[in-house]
């Protein structure tokens, strides 16, 4: 997924946000995507967002970080009750450290 300039417009999630018109619900977000035929990977991540409206695209822009880290993760945002996914502080050394064999990457 591209998320800077330079890239395949295809592949960059800013082409599909600036489709959309705001204030706009994450459902909303995803059927634009979509429907510009944006790849699975932009469309899963936009699923990942995690509050359910954004009133800008700088709204969605900030939280692109944590929909990209939870979909990496496996985690929908239904499942964010546990605090592990709270407390962000280690989380580098959490997928390193203790990971399962051939798993061990820093996100």
């Amino acid at each position: 997924m591209a998320f800077g300039m330079g890239e395949d417009t295809a592949r960059s999630v800013t082409t599909h946000l600036d489709a959309a018109t705001y204030p706009v619900t994450r459902d909303d977000l995803v059927q634009t995507a979509s429907e510009g035929g944006a790849p699975a990977d932009i469309i899963n991540v936009l699923k990942s967002l995690p509050q359910e409206s954004y009133d800008s695209k700088e709204g969605v822009l900030r939280d692109l970080a944590e929909a990209a880290r939870r979909f990496a993760m496996g985690t929908s945002r239904d499942e964010d009750e546990g605090e592990a996914l709270r407390d962000r502080r280690n989380i580098g050394r959490d997928m390193v450290e203790g990971a399962p064999e051939g798993m061990t990457r820093h996100p």
